[in-house]
């Protein structure tokens, strides 16, 4: 998406700068980028973006490495997402819940909420056997290839879902990947359905992952909860299996957020 189709998504009632900068911004935290990088993406002039930059530079919110000749975030951003609050309270409930659950399974547990249309991870308890699923707090994954990301936006309308997917691209990762946008309604009907969505390969070979949502005390799902494993250690039964102290688990954060 360019710096213009997001101002455009999103009405008119913008300042194209602050707009610019907080795009900036995002694609900084997926990593470090050079200028021209960065306008070409952004489909900007290498003249307004090196502004923009000396700005965030300036203010805290980027950094420069001149030996790289990269911008990165700068502390201040990482300080300013720290006053964010609205998920302090359901990973305080649920990571003990999942350190339970991942020593009980041995595999990863993961827990996250939906923006837009992508999958962020909150919370991690990981497995403790050698091999293992290796994600982080804070990263992001497009949410039609994971269980999580199903379970999530099955929580949606699929009037909602389609009018989210209407100008995005269902990227294909693997041979398994849901890249049509009918095939994914279908999918996210079918986990409304069972309470529970899996990813098998459909994000990357060899690693299997079923998800369950959390709900709030008036029904809404507002994360999802999963188990993930290396499919070798993935047997005929493993979904089912993991499924059940899994929802256990969910059910007991959502019984928590009611009181």
């Amino acid at each position: 998406m360019t710096a213009e189709d997001a101002a455009s998504s999103h009405g008119h009632n913008l300042v194209k700068s602050a707009d610019r900068a907080l795009i900036i911004l995002e694609l900084l935290s997926r990593g470090r980028h050079r200028l021209s990088d960065i306008a070409e993406t952004l489909r900007l002039p290498l003249s307004s973006v090196h502004g923009l930059l000396g700005t965030l530079v300036h203010r805290g919110f980027a950094e420069f490495d001149p030996t790289t000749r990269t911008y990165g975030l700068g502390l201040k951003a990482w300080t300013v997402g720290q006053g964010y609050t609205g998920h302090r309270d359901i990973v305080g409930l649920a990571l003990p819940l999942m350190e339970r659950l991942a020593q009980e399974t041995g595999e990863t547990v993961q827990l996250s909420r939906l923006d837009g249309i992508e999958n962020v991870y909150i919370a991690i308890a990981e497995s403790p056997q050698p091999m293992k699923l290796v994600s982080a707090v804070g990263m992001r994954l497009p949410a039609h290839s994971v269980a999580l990301g199903k379970v999530l936006l099955a929580g949606l309308s699929n009037d909602e879902v389609a009018a989210r997917y209407a100008d995005a691209e269902l990227e294909r990762f693997t041979d398994h990947t849901i890249t049509e946008l009918p095939d994914l309604l279908v999918e996210l009907d079918q986990v409304r359905h069972d309470g529970c969505a899996t990813d098998d390969e459909e994000y990357i070979i060899g690693c299997r992952c079923v998800a369950v949502p959390i709900r709030d005390h008036a029904g809404e799902v507002i994360a999802g909860m999963s188990v993930s494993a290396p499919t070798p250690r993935c047997g005929p039964r493993w979904t089912e299996e993991t499924r059940v102290p899994l929802t256990e688990a969910a059910q007991a954060v959502h019984h928590q957020l009611r009181h």
